[in-house]
């Protein structure tokens, strides 16, 4: 049985990427096919894979350009990338993994994060949204030549698995999937993650500064309350707009690794989640740290989270209802109010781990590939064990 892993491009890090880690961890032996590969950016445990990328990856692999070129120069590239004469192809995409060249057998389980929000979801780009008229005009041209495209390459899945009951209907709005979706959690690798002996004096953003997390948000409510201090790692295409923005409260980091964005974890006064996701790594991060978070209520955070509804030590987050800063700013008045248990928090992170869902992914993957080829299902039982630690 020959297996190949396949992800949108591997440039930054995300939750995407630590599914397409995950995904190595379940199939060690089964290569990687990416648009686009920059070890420096993103995480460095795929320099033990076998990855293989793009002619487009040849030439470009920073985050920025990746997007700058991806149409039409990316999407060329991912349909011109061959991941022929496989038995099974594991997708982790929003977007152009799909794209690929594969053998007419082959089965493709695709793992979808969301479909491709740009073609999708339009709305929620606000350079689409509020452009003129004659860019709208060439811009719903384009949509509509990829909305198109995605619909046909889709087609081509045999399984769909996603992260979230959020994304569930999204998928099959998008999609209409010859088959039933599969829900599973993304995981958390609680090992990389520990516990401070005191909670610190600052509260933690870990994000990528653009328009939909909300990063901007935070600095204003901080700004509004300078005795509270903020500590913020990531960067993005607004980071020199927030950047400016800042009060001598907020502290920016970036580049850390993973021992150092560990021990920053570890020992914040809570995670700020000001975002809408359809799952979120990050607050999981937190608690795998004993950390408890501050999150707007809404998305993933809801299937993720136990949020305060009277018993803190039985909490591990306290929601906001409005993604503006008076609702931040009430959301961190409670919280101060409050106190946590971090042993609770680390236990329940620890139900999330990746040793679970690496189990589950490898399962679905032979439990599907014995259907399609007519194996028994307690042939597979003896293939899978019930567990597989990363």
């Amino acid at each position: 049985m020959k297996i190949a892993i396949v992800h949108d491009n591997l440039v930054c890090k995300g939750g995407a990427e630590q599914v397409a880690l995950s995904f190595h961890n379940a199939f060690p032996e089964a290569p990687v096919y990416t648009l686009s590969y920059d070890s420096q950016n993103t995480y460095p445990e795929f320099k033990d894979c076998e990855v293989r990328t793009s002619w487009f990856g040849k030439f470009i692999r920073s985050e920025k350009n990746c997007k700058r070129f991806y149409f039409p120069l990316g999407i060329l590239a991912m349909q011109q990338l061959d991941v022929s004469g496989y038995d099974i192809v594991l997708q982790s995409t929003t977007h152009c993994a799909k794209y690929i060249k594969t053998s007419p057998n082959t089965l493709i389980i695709t793992y979808c994060h969301n479909p491709f929000r740009l073609v999708w979801s339009t709305e929620s780009y606000e350079k689409v949204f509020n452009s003129g008229f004659v860019k709208k005009f060439v811009y719903n041209k384009v949509l509509t030549f990829l909305k198109g495209l995605d619909k046909d390459f889709a087609d081509k899945t045999n399984w769909f698995i996603t992260n979230s009951r959020e994304v569930l209907p999204r998928i099959k709005a998008a999609y209409q999937p010859k088959n039933e979706v599969t829900i599973i959690n993304p995981s958390v690798k609680c090992n990389k993650f520990f516990l401070s002996g005191t909670a610190g004096e600052y509260y933690l953003v870990v994000s990528r500064f653009e328009p939909y997390k909300k990063v901007d948000m935070v600095i204003d409510t901080f700004i509004d309350m300078p005795d509270k201090k903020l500590v913020v790692v990531g960067k993005g295409s607004m980071e020199t707009e927030i950047k400016k923005k800042s009060g001598p409260n907020i502290t920016f980091l970036s580049g850390l690794n993973s021992e150092e964005l560990a021990g920053v974890y570890a020992n914040c006064k809570a995670f700020i989640f000001p975002q809408l996701e359809d799952y979120g790594i990050t607050p999981l991060e937190a608690n795998a740290s004993g950390r408890p978070v501050i999150a707007y209520g809404k998305g993933g955070v809801l299937e993720t989270m136990i949020p305060y509804e009277g018993d803190s030590f039985r909490s591990t987050a306290v929601f906001f209802e409005e993604q503006t800063k008076e609702s931040l700013t009430g959301a961190v008045k409670k919280f101060e109010m409050l106190d946590f248990d971090p042993e609770f928090i680390r236990k329940h992170a620890e139900s999330f781990d990746e040793g679970a869902f690496v189990s589950k992914i490898r399962q679905f993957v032979l439990r599907k590939y014995s259907l399609a080829k007519g194996i028994p299902a307690e042939v597979v039982d003896v293939l899978t064990p019930k567990a597989i630690v990363a």
